[in-house]
């Protein structure tokens, strides 16, 4: 029982992880938070299912095509919304993109459904049983893609000059400025890197979770969960999280009530605020 459990929350954990990443990475690069983060991966998702089950394209074009989409629509969300608005208080580019959030939902009911739609599986779903562990085929792809997307972001990060220059502007944006970092396009970057992982994750999760309108609500709110408990500050915070928050759920659900699935997460994150307010690995900032 334990083992099972503790794969479906670790498979779950794993797209939140990979979602509060994004968090973190843009509040690093450019102090903004998008809380229209749930609807980059639903967009996605409905992207995928356009791409290959009506306009029958293959597979791969219609996953190029999506991921295109994706990292397009967070140039153009930091060119024309975040970029103009830097200067403000930050509750204007929180308003601002809570309010993407709304247009992108509403615009899938009205020019698509407010049905959810069907989306096959890429991989094998025949169960697999290893002692009292059963999984599938896709389950553990998704996994290891995902967690293997999380390497290759945390590599990049630690290892290339674009990932050095976000950490330099994490610590502090006007010297990265005068030691001759284009933050702008540093910011740039980061939300092409984001729109890159929001877009794989949709096309890993489509399968799983019924594309639908409201799907980015649930998923945009726990990754922002799993960021605030893990640390917003710090990407490994929100690995720690986003695994956190789906083993909570899983085991939540499991032993106590499904009814309160949701709430189990809100009540490490209020206790978190409470007793550490930069989050279990953030670091205190002024």
């Amino acid at each position: 029982m334990i083992p099972q459990l503790f794969v479906g929350g670790l498979l779950s954990g794993a797209i939140y992880a990979l979602a509060a990443m994004g968090f973190v990475l843009l509040w690093q690069a450019s102090r903004t938070i998008n809380f229209a983060q749930g609807e980059f991966i639903m967009l996605p998702a409905f992207g995928v299912v356009l791409f290959q089950e009506v306009l029958k394209l293959p597979f791969p074009a219609a996953v190029g095509l999506t991921v295109l989409g994706s990292m397009a629509m967070g140039l153009v969300v930091k060119q024309f919304i975040v970029q103009p608005l830097l200067r403000r208080d930050i509750l204007a580019i929180v308003i601002a993109t809570l309010g993407i959030a709304l247009f992108a939902r509403n615009f899938i009911i009205v020019f698509w459904t407010a049905d959810p739609v069907f989306y096959p599986s890429i991989f094998s779903t025949k169960p697999w049983r290893w002692r009292e562990v059963v999984v599938s085929p896709e389950d553990l792809w998704v996994l290891g893609l995902v967690s293997l997307l999380i390497l290759l972001v945390q590599m990049l990060i630690r290892h290339t000059k674009m990932g050095w220059a976000m950490q330099a502007i994490a610590q502090n944006r006007e010297v990265a400025r005068v030691v001759g970092i284009n933050v702008s396009r540093t910011m740039a970057q980061v939300y092409l890197l984001n729109g890159l992982m929001m877009g794989l994750a949709a096309v890993m999760i489509a399968p799983i979770y019924f594309v639908q309108y409201n799907l980015g609500i649930s998923l945009g709110l726990k990754a922002f969960y799993s960021a605030v408990i893990g640390g917003f500050n710090q990407v490994k915070g929100a690995l720690f999280g986003g695994f956190l928050v789906g083993l909570l759920e899983t085991f939540g659900a499991a032993y106590i009530s499904t009814a309160y699935r949701d709430a189990f997460a809100l009540v490490v994150l209020i206790g978190v605020l409470l007793l550490k307010p930069e989050g279990i690995f953030g670091i205190r900032e002024e």
